[in-house]
């Protein structure tokens, strides 16, 4: 009997910003983001409307067996120099339960398939452990560390510079059958 979760991505709706608004107010998800969380919802409608069109940048809802659990998103998205920067953001009653791991694999399928990216890079807190070791075990290498990079809660901090390419994702980690079809944004 298969006990895994049903884990798939869609791409982010009006309908998604109060789940994104709570997500960017909650402290301990945020804890290891370099941005302050949106001071009002109306803040975030205008963000999204403003880029709703915006071929830079895809934003996918993660849903665990139908229920909202989390973002990741390909922004930054570099058609000439084919790369992308990769984020993910998990709730925090989904952690744990290895959604960050198959949520990722779908939307470097959908980075690398589709979109035909030469490389992800994602900038992740040096503290991060978890999320070190997860990116490590999806083939993300560390290309630097940046010393002081940003000012969060009074003090300076390191992060680390992890990168991935096409081809060896597409040799090690492509998940059969899960490749997200292309949609209007």
């Amino acid at each position: 009997m298969n006990n895994e979760l049903n884990i798939k991505l869609r791409p982010l709706e009006r309908e998604d910003l109060r789940f994104v608004h709570q997500l960017d107010n909650n402290a301990s998800v945020m804890r290891y983001w370099f941005e302050e969380p949106y001071e009002a919802f109306v803040e975030l409608s205008d963000l999204y409307d403003k880029h709703i069109h915006d071929q830079s940048e895809r934003r996918f809802v993660v849903q665990c067996e139908g229920d909202r659990a989390g973002l990741v998103e390909l922004v930054e998205i570099n058609h000439v120099h084919r790369r992308a920067e990769f984020q993910i953001i998990i709730s925090p009653e989904y952690q744990g339960k290895g959604l960050a791991t198959r949520a990722a694999k779908l939307a470097m399928d959908y980075g690398f398939s589709v979109l035909n990216l030469y490389k992800l890079y994602l900038i992740v807190d040096k503290e991060n452990e978890k999320a070190i070791h997860i990116y490590k075990k999806l083939g993300f290498m560390v290309e630097g560390e940046l010393i002081h990079e940003f000012f969060i809660n009074g003090e300076y901090r390191n992060t680390i510079r992890m990168c991935i390419f096409q081809q060896h994702y597409l040799d090690t980690h492509r998940t059969p059958g899960t490749i997200l079809k292309p949609t209007a944004q």
